[in-house]
């Protein structure tokens, strides 16, 4: 066997080596360079949108801001209303719902 045969293969793994880490390399790079742009691309994308929506809000707090005064008033009576309702409810069946908690809890199962 040739002694300088054996020289040049080893010498063309090695430049095949080199040239498969700079593909490597340039692939990593162009990964990177393109998870940066999509990553802006989307930071963009989400300052347009909360614009448009903060800009919907705003829209939606002055045409409601004119009656707030009589909404929050019309609120507040429906809630009392409610509530109420409800401490009448909750007076009417009270007892009942002591005498069956007792009524479990007293239970002896044997």
């Amino acid at each position: 066997m040739d002694p300088f045969k054996g020289q040049g293969g080893i010498q063309m793994l090695l430049i095949a080596e080199q040239e498969a880490q700079h593909i490597v390399s340039n692939a990593r790079n162009l990964r990177t360079q393109r998870l940066k742009q999509a990553k802006d691309e989307v930071e963009r994308e989400a300052a347009q949108y909360r614009s448009h929506m903060e800009d919907e809000y705003q829209k939606l707090i002055s045409e409601n801001t004119g009656s707030s005064g009589s909404n929050v008033k019309r609120l507040e009576e429906e809630t009392d209303a409610k509530i109420k309702n409800l401490k009448k409810s909750t007076s009417k069946i009270s007892s009942e719902v002591v005498d069956m908690l007792l009524k479990y809890v007293t239970n002896i199962k044997t």
